[in-house]
């Protein structure tokens, strides 16, 4: 079960400092009375009612894998999760699940998406000096082609290009 939100415990503490009595305060915030008692005593034994850590193991291959795995992303950056996992392991000889791996790789701010280049030859002024010239040529006697091979010469049907 989640703990309730610091600012609902704050107002909790502060009705209870109020002198409302724990029934109404109850019935206000929809906190039990065992929450109520709880959050006094924590405030009277420790002087803050912050939650508590949420407890648990801590991560036994988190810092390895970190700190080895930004050399082989360089080197292979088109692998998939699984393939780091398996270099992983022929690297390291220990056994890594996609779950830590893709953790690792979060934390690093490493992505795996590719980056799309601009064309770096392109030059803004010629653009706009080839647009003001081809406004000024006349359009019946344009031919344009496009990437099927028809022509459209004119307002009239198109013809194929040969």
């Amino acid at each position: 079960m989640k703990a309730y939100s610091q600012d609902l415990c704050e107002r909790v503490l502060r009705a209870a400092d109020l002198g409302r009595p724990r029934a109404e305060i109850v019935q206000v915030f929809g906190v039990s009375l065992a929450t109520i008692k709880r959050y006094l005593k924590q405030r009277r034994e420790k002087g803050h009612v912050r939650p508590k850590a949420i407890s648990g193991r801590p991560p036994m291959k988190r810092a390895p894998v970190e700190a080895g795995v930004l050399p082989q992303l360089q080197v292979n950056a088109d692998a998939t999760l699984e393939q780091y996992c398996a270099l992983w392991e022929q690297t390291h000889g220990e056994r890594v699940s996609r779950w830590t791996m893709s953790r690792a790789i979060t934390r690093l701010g490493w992505t795996r998406k590719k980056k799309s280049l601009g064309a770096t030859e392109r030059n803004e002024e010629e653009r706009a000096a080839w647009w003001e010239n081809a406004s000024t040529l006349p359009t019946e006697s344009l031919v344009v082609i496009d990437e099927t091979g028809v022509a459209v010469s004119g307002l009239g049907t198109p013809t194929c290009a040969s």
